[in-house]
């Protein structure tokens, strides 16, 4: 990509489309399908996002792609990235492209670290408001690559981490 990021506001629908593709990889995954997890700005109501929802599908060994890639192939998700040096992660997306896959081992302490900002973001207006300053000042610049413009938001995202692991917030 060459140009800004694309965010628009909260959308209600995007809790339906969540549910709907966990149900479609529950089916396809049956128990191998160890938690799943909607994730990323889509997850928080009221908050501006791109419009992707981020889902993300724990198994056991997320290197172990025979064990579930065929599984979600069938259901209509295509791998897209592959990054074994970051938490064996694997990217998958359906054709329609408004969802990203994220595929990480059982005990994988970066799902955790999702869950907890989401879950910390849906609780604290406050900092709600601080990741979304930063998202829409970072989002009008030109990016070469999206992964540039997330990687540009790691800062405010460790500073909110810090905070919701103290239990704090930035009003407090």
């Amino acid at each position: 990509m060459a140009g800004p990021i694309e965010l628009v506001e909260y959308d209600p629908a995007w809790p339906r489309l969540y549910l709907r593709e966990a149900q479609r990889i529950r089916l396809a995954m049956g128990d191998r399908a160890l938690r799943i997890e909607h994730t990323g700005s889509t997850s928080v109501p009221g908050l501006v996002a791109k419009p992707i929802v981020d889902i993300v599908l724990v198994v056991d060994d997320s290197a172990d792609e025979l064990g579930y890639i065929p599984a979600l192939a069938d259901a209509g998700y295509i791998l897209r990235i592959r990054e074994p040096e970051w938490h064996q992660h694997r990217l998958l997306k359906p054709p329609a492209g408004n969802v990203h896959l994220h595929v990480f081992s059982r005990n994988c302490p970066e799902v955790e670290r999702m869950v907890l900002f989401r879950n910390h973001l849906r609780a604290s207006e406050e900092d709600r408001r601080v990741y979304e300053r930063a998202k829409r000042e970072l989002a009008g610049k030109p990016w070469k690559y999206m992964q540039d413009y997330a990687d540009a938001k790691s800062a405010v995202i460790e500073e909110i981490l810090a905070r919701a692991h103290s239990g704090g917030s930035a009003d407090s």
